[in-house]
């Protein structure tokens, strides 16, 4: 029964102490400074005169009451007792300093540093306290000092590099961290977060760059630094020259290319098609089919390519039958399998748009919608597309059947929505312009804006051009003319486009005809016909539904293809000003501020 007492005296005696600590910060952060010093002293005491943060937190608070004497007669006593504890001389030092005796506090501060013993713990913790008293001249002093008492140049790099940050030294900083470096691999994430954090100018890259070349130079055989140079040239979107030390680091230490592998995808993914068609080369011409990155290093090679060729609009037909074989050579290589649907749907979709071979398109994704075993979507997607291609070949019944089939599997997703949306497409073709227009207004609730947005302009379009008419004759020819647009009969698609114009002059759907030429121009890439085409809209068609479309497209066709910027740039700020509640006002201005120059998070 005495055991059990005096075990509960202890644990409430030891609950009670637990306590103080936050009561002690309790009183000082209410400004009840002599309460917490009272608390901070009796935990000193409790600590056997041991924990240095209870008497220094306890001399903060005296300095806060302003009771200089006893924090002055505390201090001595102690270092009468611990002379060798310089954490003694900074308190004593911060003491002068908060009565305004800069001398005083120099020479106390100066004891600590002259008194530094070769004990690494001690260093550390005087440089930390100089840090924490912002004296970043005697921390630095501190810490180099420890160095050559421990005779080790690294051992507070890590320390001195965040000092140097502090103090706004970058040339300093950039050389204590590569210091901290060099013997720690490991810490190399580490750097390139706080370079990502501090470097914040081209100046200070280039001063990091300055010294990771000293150090390749200096160190050739330590890989990290030709490393940290790799991924620097990625900050800097150098993404060549990230591929040539990537590449010489794989050949070096005889890896596996994972470093080539990925500057490739970042490349390709940045547009530096070059650099990434280099990166894939390399895997599959250097590393061998029996590289784990072979296959998706082909795979990727052919997409790159692919954007490589498409991007400026400049490709010849030359260019497409080279693409085309190579698509044809990985195939035979690796089959149509699950491994490369996504590549077969591509090539598919290749011939179609690119090649005009629309037999072999259908051919080509017949076969992958037939194999078995594969990803559901894919077979969607592919459905979809071969759909497509066989309306454009005028068999429309198979193309329904396929948008049927994806509807109806993915009813509550946004392929059941594309699926939908195409079928009433077809409608609309067919000049079945009711139960469209129904399946329209169904589609403007769709998850997918893009979808929605489409529905809510054809539902429009076939209501207003349908109640202004007593016949629909213009509007079926006008949906027979968007048909031969979509099968690519470009030619058919001017006679029926210019018969209505001929039949049923300054028709509504004037403005529609002018649109729509416009696209088969650009189509055509007879770029000056569509210029015009769209500006005829523009100003001759300033309120009509087609207005903000033209806007946008000449905009886009200045932008990306005819590379005038200012037209460009005048086109979408007139859009978002005059034209606020168009569903292209966002994205123009977007662009527009990123054309001008504006940080766009």
């Amino acid at each position: 029964m005495k055991y059990l007492y005096t075990l509960i005296i202890f644990l409430l005696s030891l609950s009670l102490f637990s306590q103080d600590p936050n009561l002690a910060k309790e009183y000082y952060l209410s400004g009840e400074y002599e309460k917490a010093a009272i608390q901070y002293y009796k935990l000193y005491e409790k600590s056997n005169f041991k924990t240095e943060y209870y008497f220094t937190q306890y001399i903060q608070c005296l300095l806060a009451d302003e009771n200089y004497t006893q924090a002055e007669k505390d201090i001595k006593d102690q270092i009468k007792k611990r002379p060798q504890d310089v954490q003694l001389y900074v308190t004593y030092g911060n003491l002068y300093e908060s009565q305004y005796l800069p001398e005083k506090a120099d020479k106390e501060f100066r004891r600590a540093i002259d008194n530094l013993p070769n004990d690494r713990g001690v260093i550390q913790k005087l440089g930390s306290a100089f840090v924490r008293l912002t004296k970043y001249d005697l921390a630095e002093e501190a810490y180099l000092k420890g160095s050559k008492l421990l005779n080790d140049e690294n051992i507070f790099a890590y320390y001195l590099a965040d000092l140097y940050r502090r103090k706004g030294d970058t040339k300093q900083m950039i050389k204590y961290y590569l210091l901290t470096a060099g013997k720690n691999a490991g810490m190399i994430n580490n750097l390139k977060t706080n370079f990502q954090r501090y470097l914040t100018t081209p100046e200070q890259y280039d001063e990091l760059k300055l010294q990771l070349f000293e150090k390749s130079q200096n160190e050739p055989s330590n890989l990290m630094y030709q490393e940290l140079l790799e991924w620097l040239y990625i900050q800097q979107e150098n993404y060549n020259k990230a591929f040539a030390i990537a590449r010489s680091l794989d050949i070096q230490s005889e890896a596996d290319g994972a470093k080539v592998m990925n500057i490739g995808r970042v490349a390709s993914n940045a547009k530096d098609y070059n650099t990434a068609v280099k990166a894939f080369e390399y895997i599959t011409e250097e590393k061998g089919s029996l590289n784990t990155y072979y296959f998706d290093a082909k795979n990727e090679l052919l997409t790159t390519k692919r954007k490589k060729l498409l991007q400026n609009y400049n490709y010849t037909s030359a260019d497409m039958d080279s693409l085309s074989m190579e698509y044809k050579v990985f195939l035979d290589e690796f089959g149509i399998n699950t491994r490369t649907a996504y590549i077969t749907k591509q090539y598919g979709d290749f011939l179609a748009i690119y090649k005009n071979d629309l037999p072999e398109a259908t051919k080509v994704l017949t076969n992958l919608v037939e194999m078995k075993g594969l990803n559901k979507h894919v077979i969607a997607n592919a459905k979809l597309s071969l759909a497509d291609y066989l309306l454009m070949q005028g068999d429309i019944w198979e193309s329904t059947l396929y948008y049927s089939q994806v509807d109806k599997e993915f009813k509550e997703e946004f392929l059941g929505e594309q699926a939908r949306f195409k079928n009433a497409l077809l409608s609309y073709y067919n000049g079945d312009f009711e139960w469209a227009q129904a399946q329209f207004d169904i589609l403007k609730s769709a998850t997918s804006r893009l979808i929605s947005n489409d529905a809510i302009d054809l539902s429009v379009f076939i209501m207003d051009n349908l109640n202004l008419d007593t016949t629909a004759v213009p509007l079926k020819m006008y949906a027979e003319a968007d048909l031969l647009v979509f099968q690519n009969k470009f030619d058919q698609a001017f006679g029926k486009l210019d018969s209505i114009m001929v039949l049923f002059p300054e028709h509504s759907l004037d403005d529609d005809i002018a649109y729509t030429k416009a696209n088969i121009f650009q189509k055509l890439k007879q770029y000056d016909k569509a210029v015009e085409s769209y500006n005829f809209i523009i100003e001759k068609y300033p309120e009509e539904v087609r207005a903000d479309n033209a806007i946008f497209e000449l905009a886009e066709l200045y932008d990306n293809v005819l590379q005038d910027d200012a037209a460009a740039e005048k086109l979408y700020e007139k859009l978002f000003l005059d034209y606020s509640n168009s569903t292209f006002a966002v994205e123009s201005r977007k662009r527009y501020r990123i054309m001008r120059g504006d940080d766009i998070q």
